[in-house]
């Protein structure tokens, strides 16, 4: 049975209307895919040379791909891109929620893969999407090319973060404001301009959407060490919906090739990561055009 995304029709309108809008001003070109898929409609952006190595872009709950526009520009160079709107979220997607156990969402992902024409890729996930990625891998490793994670779900602890949160609540606009600020730490003076650019929108997406109240599935000891692709996972100590530091001696103990990348005051949401992950993709996706990049005068700036 489909769960509803957002609290109204109306919500529903004025959202895809906002993010149209992100999408009008996309930092580089785009090319816009709706492909068919066993859980409906399933809406893609396409940026990047068509011919350099893949990478699917995976974005979190309550968010839609309108949430990598400020590593786009960067990847893009190198790479080609496919940010896809995850079904049930507050993208151009299908909005249905099948349940988390099972091999529902890695029949879905083989459908998007099938539909994008690609064997294999990079998969790039945040939080919920971390999780998709990590669960694609584990039950599809041939098509796996390598694995970045950023604050993932699936490895660490969930936390029971609506009970620790719950008296906040009670405390009008200020309640939601601390809470806004444990998930995603303290609010700078002056956002980025790419950050800037969506957050609006983003904030219009937590008032609009329904949460998913779930409890996300840990891969095993046993899967985790079957994940022999290149691994980077990135996280923060004080994330309060993962437990970070059993995402990192998990990950130690069960994923010896993994590069973890703890960050002490890091938060549920991890900026200015762009570098550190085109770093990676650089040194991991093999092939000519991913040297050639690395190479080139083009993209010198990137590795400074």
């Amino acid at each position: 049975m489909s769960d509803p995304v957002f609290r109204s029709d109306a919500d529903a309108v004025e959202i895809m209307r906002e993010y149209r809008a992100v999408l009008d001003h996309w930092p580089v070109p785009k090319q816009e895919i709706e492909l068919s898929t066993s859980q409906g409609p399933t809406f893609v952006l396409g940026c990047g040379p068509e011919t350099a190595p893949p990478v699917v872009l995976l974005h979190g709950a309550q968010a839609n791909s309108a949430a990598w526009r400020p590593d786009i520009a960067l990847w893009s160079r190198c790479f080609r891109l496919y940010a896809v709107d995850m079904i049930g979220e507050a993208g151009l997607s299908a909005r249905v929620r099948p349940p988390l156990i099972g091999d529902t969402y890695a029949i879905w992902l083989d459908d998007v893969f099938t539909g994008l024409g690609l064997a294999r890729a990079a998969l790039v996930g945040t939080s919920l999407g971390g999780w998709l990625a990590l669960d694609y891998a584990m039950r599809r490793p041939s098509r796996a090319s390598a694995l970045v994670l950023m604050c993932p779900a699936g490895i660490g602890r969930q936390k029971s973060f609506l009970v620790a949160v719950a008296p906040y609540l009670l405390l009008g606009a200020w309640g939601k404001r601390k809470i806004v600020e444990k998930v995603f730490g303290p609010a700078p003076k002056r956002l980025p301009a790419d950050l800037e650019a969506i957050s609006p929108l983003m904030d219009s997406i937590s008032r609009a959407i329904k949460p998913r109240v779930i409890k996300i599935p840990q891969l095993s000891n046993a899967a985790l060490e079957a994940l022999t692709m290149p691994l980077l996972a990135i996280m923060g100590g004080r994330d309060v919906l993962i437990d970070s530091y059993d995402t990192r001696l998990r990950l130690e103990r069960h994923v010896p090739n993994a590069e973890v990348c703890f960050i002490e005051e890091g938060y549920h949401f991890l900026p200015d990561q762009a570098p550190r992950v085109f770093d990676f993709l650089v040194r991991n996706l093999q092939g000519h055009d991913a040297q050639t990049c690395r190479d080139s005068k083009s993209c010198a700036a990137a590795d400074e």
